[in-house]
């Protein structure tokens, strides 16, 4: 049996989680999917689209759905639908688990990888996470969960844009670039989105996203380091004045950076230091991800990982004349960037 593609979709009490989800299961895409609502409260996914109210943990719906609401563990939840899946019993192609608004999603994230039978059946597509312009700021000023959403995020959704001014729209959007360069940002209103930007992306997946998110290095100075002198200020051309408000808000502990470097790294050093920092900071570290360009092997080396959970595939060969370069992204809850980037700076060969 396949894999099966998996879809986690957070974001903060309010953002829309729940508008996006019956949008995507109302639309005529033929495609069965399997929705497990990770909620506190008594509710399933609105009643309107289930076919029936009942006391059943997986109740089927109108669009041949199904919806579990989870009161226990999500690894048992999951291997209940693996198992129904392969005797027959329920007929799924995909799933997405609805977290609460108040979730961290990395527990969540980190199921896929620390349970053998759940890796054997599922395969963590992206995480999406909803953002809600109008009470955005206050959110991440004031909950760490807000912020650890944003931190997660493969594609970030910007719901009630509408409610919102521009300046304080392009305000948030430059606050979340800040706290996550990797993921892509798109206004969404009411639920309205293609199912290409919700399923498939292969946020997670080392071999299918070779290349890191195209603005993972439109950096600005607070990304900015001493071997990178191809510098770039998020979309501004050099001596124009960047008038976002940046200072308005509290100094966000999620952020992120990034290293880059043409010369290779030595594979035994960069594995010592890397299993020192997760060891350290893994429980701060949200999602890292790189390309890298390593001593000993002619094909690209692709590396990512979540907390103290990291690993490393090999990609498609260099290309004749193309650039060798690493490139890396850590994000996490208050980093010692310093110590990161000598620490890398020191992995690689001599110049």
């Amino acid at each position: 049996m396949s894999l099966i593609p998996a879809t986690i979709l957070t974001g903060f009490l309010g953002s829309g989680k729940t508008t996006l989800l019956k949008r995507v299961l109302s639309e005529a895409h033929g495609q069965k999917i399997a929705v497990i609502e990770n909620e506190f409260g008594e509710e399933n996914i609105d009643s309107d689209i289930l076919v029936t109210e009942t006391k059943e943990q997986i109740v089927q719906m109108s669009n041949g759905c199904i919806c579990c609401t989870i009161r226990e563990d999500l690894r048992a939840t999951l291997q209940l639908l693996a198992a129904k899946k392969r005797k027959g019993m329920l007929d799924f192609e995909r799933v997405v688990i609805e977290t609460t608004g108040l979730a961290d999603p990395g527990p969540v994230a980190q199921t896929f990888f620390m349970d053998d039978e759940i890796a054997e059946s599922f395969l963590l597509d992206s995480i999406i996470t909803l953002v809600d312009a109008k009470h955005a700021d206050k959110q991440l000023d004031d909950r760490q969960e807000a912020r650890r959403q944003v931190g997660f995020a493969d594609q970030i959704f910007i719901s009630k844009t509408d409610l919102a001014a521009k300046d304080e729209v392009d305000a948030l959007v430059h606050r979340l670039k800040h706290m996550n360069p990797r993921a892509p940002m798109k206004p969404v209103h009411f639920g309205e989105v293609a199912l290409k930007e919700v399923f498939d992306l292969r946020g997670f997946n080392l071999n299918a996203k070779l290349d890191i998110d195209p603005d993972f290095l439109k950096e600005d100075d607070h990304a900015h380091h001493d071997h990178d002198h191809d510098h770039h200020d998020h979309d501004h051309e050099h001596g124009e004045h960047c008038d976002h408000p940046h200072h308005h808000h509290v100094d966000d502990d999620v952020k992120s950076f990034v290293f880059k470097s043409d010369r290779p790294f030595d594979a035994a050093k960069l594995e010592d230091f890397l299993g020192a920092v997760v060891n350290i900071y893994g429980p701060r570290m949200l999602r890292y991800k790189g390309v890298l360009y390593m001593q000993g092997t002619e094909r690209k080396v692709i590396f990512q990982g979540v907390h103290q959970l990291m690993g490393s595939d090999l990609g498609p060969e260099w290309q004749a004349g193309e650039q060798r370069t690493s490139k890396m992204v850590f994000i996490g809850i208050e980093l010692p960037k310093d110590i990161f980037l000598q620490g890398l700076e020191q992995c690689l060969l001599p110049a």
